[in-house]
């Protein structure tokens, strides 16, 4: 049987009282460089999550995520990834075992899959497939997505999801979460599909705010978190 050809996903390119003073005086000086330097809130307390205990399922999802830096499509130029193939997801037009659709969200499905988070990959409202915003679709559904601006410190394991469109169900790119470095923007991530370093690639991104489309419409909206 031929395998659904379904696109979704992104687009193509096209203390006491002494300790609570400081405390105090630190949130005041926050408060000013929100004001004075236009430094977005929801990013602030980014690097918390940074020096965490990680747990097993988070050990191995950076792990697998990492090992997969620098896998190309094949052929060459072209969506034709093995991502996809293994979700039986995109269409069948490589001339070899891959299928081809644009593949970041099933990158990211495949790592977690791998990994051994609990989750299902079909094509039903409120299940993780192909489609960039099913993740945030699954993580509502499952209490676990955390949109930018709710205080949440983004962990090591979870996904990104950029340029969220929520009236339309649509999203232009997700990437696993590696670390948080301290002072950042944007946390560090390993994207399928990747551009920066070349063609439809797997590549690390730091300091990622914007997604690897080179798109700065598509700015991070949220983060899922994986269930064991």
């Amino acid at each position: 049987m031929q395998p659904r050809v379904i696109r979704y996903g992104r687009p193509r390119r096209s203390p006491r009282r002494r300790i609570r003073h400081r405390r105090l005086t630190v949130l005041g000086a926050l408060a000013v460089a929100i004001v004075v330097l236009g430094v977005d809130p929801a990013l602030i307390g980014l690097g918390r999550s940074s020096g965490a205990q990680l747990t097993p399922l988070q050990q191995r999802i950076i792990s697998i995520a990492e090992s997969q830096v620098g896998y190309r499509t094949e052929p060459a130029n072209t969506y034709c990834n093995r991502y996809s193939a293994f979700w039986v997801s995109g269409t069948a037009d490589c001339g070899n075992g891959n299928l081809d659709e644009e593949w970041c969200a099933d990158f990211a499905a495949w790592v977690w899959r791998q990994a051994g988070a609990s989750f299902t990959y079909q094509f039903i409202n409120g299940d993780i497939n192909s489609s960039s915003a099913s993740f945030y679709e699954w993580g509502t559904a499952h209490g676990t997505w955390h949109p930018v601006g709710d205080g949440y410190a983004p962990q090591p394991g979870d996904v990104a999801v950029y340029g969220l469109h929520k009236n339309t169900l649509t999203a232009d790119h997700v990437a696993i979460v590696t670390s948080i470095s301290s002072g950042s923007t944007g946390p560090n991530v390993v994207n399928g599909d990747g551009d920066r370093t070349g063609f439809s690639l797997v590549e690390t991104g730091n300091d990622q705010l914007y997604a690897d489309t080179g798109d700065h419409g598509a700015r991070i909206s949220g983060y899922v978190s994986p269930l064991a």
